[in-house]
C-alpha cells in the first residue's frame, strides 16, 4: 500500500454536527492506524457564509476531541490553481459555459419531473451558437460553467460498499462554477486531493453520485484515482441532522451535555458497525480496534440517550490518575481520589461532581421550610450505618409518622439536607453524609 493521506474537509459555515465528526474520526482512525497523514482543510470556498468564527470554532472542538493534523489550509488560498484548472478543462472542452437562470432551470426539471423524466441538464448550452452565446454576453448575463461528463460505465470497489457502478449517461453535468465565478465543493475539492496526494477519501454515503462525477474529474486531468469509501448515514428518529438543527453539534455536547470527548470518539467510532459500542480510554486504543471492514451499509440511528450511557460507563472505567486533568480542566482541582472513587458509581458526567460536592461538604442553607415535620424525619432516620437502602426505609417511616407523600414528603428533605430542588437521589447521597451532619442539616432549620 502506498502512504495514506486522508482528508477532512469541513465548509465554516456553520458548528461540526454528530455526522461531520464521525466523517472526521473515521479518516483520523484510518489515517493513524496505517501510519498516514491526516490532513484538515477548510472548504471555504463560498465568501459569504464562510466566517473565522466557524474555523476556530471547528478547530476547537477537534483539538477538544485529541485530534492532531499534519496539515491544514483553506480553499481561498487556492484561488489562482483554481482558475488555471479552469482555463485547463475550458480548453480540453470538460469545462462549457451556461447561461440559464435559476428560475429557468427550475422550470425545466419541473417540466422533465411532470413528464416522469430524471431531472437531468439537458445540455441546451452546448447548442448555443456563437452569435446566441455573444448576444447573452452583451445582455449583461454572466455564465456559470458546467463539468461534462462523458456518457460511459463508471465504477469503482468502494471500502465499505464493494463495487459500485455508474452509467455517466444518467448523471447531470454538475455547475462547478458560479456566475460570481465563486468554486462549488465538486472541482476544487478534486483539485485539492490531487496537489496533496490524497489517497483514501473516506465520507458519506449521501456522496456517492459525487465520487461518480469526481472521477471522471481525476480522469480529465490525468490523476490517480484515489480509493473511496462511503459510509452508512447516521440519522436521527426525529429530527435532521444538520449543522443548523441545535442539539446535534459537537459543542453542544462539550458544553450542555457534558459528555467526555473519548465517549464521543468511542461512541461515533464504533455507531454503524458491527463492533460493540464500548467505552475506550484514549485514541491510541481506539485506533487499534478500527476496522472500516465492519461497517454496514444500512443507515443506522443515532440516539442520544445511548451516548449519554457510553458516558457514564466511561467514567466509572476511568481511575483518578485518568481524569485528574479533566478534573482540572473543569475547575475541580480540589477534588481529591477518595471522593472522586466514592461518587464515581453515580456521575452521569464529570460536572456532576460539583453538585456531589457541594451537597457534602457545603450545601446552600435553605429558609422557611417546616421545622416540626424536619425534627419527626430526623428522630425518625434509621439507626446503624447508612446505606442506599437507609432512604427507603427512611420514607416510608416518616411518610407513615407524617402522613405526607410525594413531592410533600420529598421536597423538604432534599432542601434540607442538599440545599438544592434537584440533583442527584437522595439514597445515594446519604451514606456520603456521616450520621451527625445529616441530622444538623435537619433540625438546624
Amino acid at each position: 500500500m502506498n502512504k495514506v493521506i486522508a482528508r477532512f474537509a469541513p465548509s465554516p459555515t456553520g458548528k461540526l454536527h454528530i455526522g461531520n465528526i464521525r466523517t472526521a474520526l473515521i479518516n483520523y482512525l484510518y489515517t493513524r492506524k496505517h501510519g498516514g497523514e491526516f490532513i484538515l482543510r477548510f472548504d471555504d470556498t463560498d465568501l459569504e457564509r464562510s466566517k473565522q468564527e466557524y474555523k476556530d470554532a471547528i478547530e476547537k472542538d477537534l483539538k477538544f476531541l485529541g485530534f492532531t493534523w499534519d496539515l491544514s489550509f483553506t480553499q481561498s488560498s487556492r484561488l489562482d490553481k483554481y482558475k488555471m484548472v479552469k482555463d485547463f478543462l475550458l480548453e480540453k472542452k470538460r469545462l462549457y459555459p451556461c447561461f440559464e437562470t435559476p428560475e429557468e432551470l427550475d422550470i425545466k426539471r419541473k417540466v422533465q419531473l411532470t413528464r416522469g423524466l430524471p431531472p437531468i441538464y439537458d445540455r441546451a448550452s452546448l447548442k448555443l451558437s456563437q452569435q446566441q452565446l455573444d448576444d447573452y454576453i452583451e445582455r449583461g448575463r454572466k455564465p456559470h460553467y458546467r463539468f461534462l461528463v462523458e456518457h460511459a460505465p463508471i465504477k469503482w470497489a468502494d471500502m465499505v460498499k464493494g463495487e459500485v457502478k455508474y452509467e455517466g449517461s444518467n448523471l447531470s453535468d454538475p455547475i462547478v462554477i458560479r456566475e460570481d465565478s465563486s468554486m462549488t465543493y465538486m472541482l476544487c475539492s478534486v483539485v485539492d486531493d490531487i496537489d496533496y496526494s490524497i489517497s483514501h477519501i473516506i465520507r458519506g454515503d449521501d456522496h456517492v453520485t459525487n465520487t461518480a462525477i469526481q472521477i471522471q474529474m481525476f480522469e480529465a486531468m490525468g490523476a490517480r484515482i484515489p480509493d473511496f469509501g462511503h459510509l452508512n448515514l447516521v440519522i436521527s428518529k426525529d429530527e435532521k441532522i444538520s449543522k443548523r438543527v441545535g442539539g446535534f453539534d459537537i459543542e453542544s455536547l462539550r458544553d450542555d451535555k457534558h459528555l467526555e470527548p473519548m465517549a464521543i470518539n468511542s461512541f461515533f467510532a464504533l455507531i454503524g458497525s458491527s463492533s460493540p459500542i464500548i467505552p475506550f480510554k484514549n485514541l491510541t486504543d481506539l485506533i487499534s480496534e478500527f476496522d472500516i471492514a465492519k461497517f454496514s451499509k444500512s443507515p443506522t440511528i443515532y440516539q442520544p440517550e445511548e451516548l449519554e450511557r457510553l458516558n457514564h460507563k466511561l467514567l466509572i472505567y476511568l481511575n483518578f490518575a485518568e481524569i485528574k486533568e479533566r478534573l482540572n480542566e473543569i475547575g475541580v482541582d480540589y477534588i481529591n481520589e477518595e471522593f472522586f472513587l466514592m461518587v464515581r458509581p453515580n456521575l452521569k458526567n464529570l460536572y456532576e461532581i460539583k453538585d456531589w460536592w457541594n451537597i457534602c461538604y457545603s450545601p446552600t442553607p435553605v429558609g422557611g421550610l417546616d421545622k416540626e415535620f424536619l425534627n419527626i424525619a430526623a428522630k425518625l432516620l434509621p439507626e446503624g450505618d447508612i446505606t442506599i437502602d437507609t432512604w427507603d426505609r427512611w420514607i416510608a417511616k416518616t411518610s407513615e409518622a407524617t402522613g405526607k407523600k410525594g413531592k410533600e414528603l420529598f421536597l423538604p428533605l432534599r432542601l434540607a439536607i442538599t440545599g438544592m430542588s434537584h440533583g442527584p437521589e437522595l439514597k445515594n447521597i446519604l451514606p456520603l453524609i456521616k450520621r451527625e451532619e445529616l441530622i444538623r442539616r435537619l433540625i438546624q432549620l
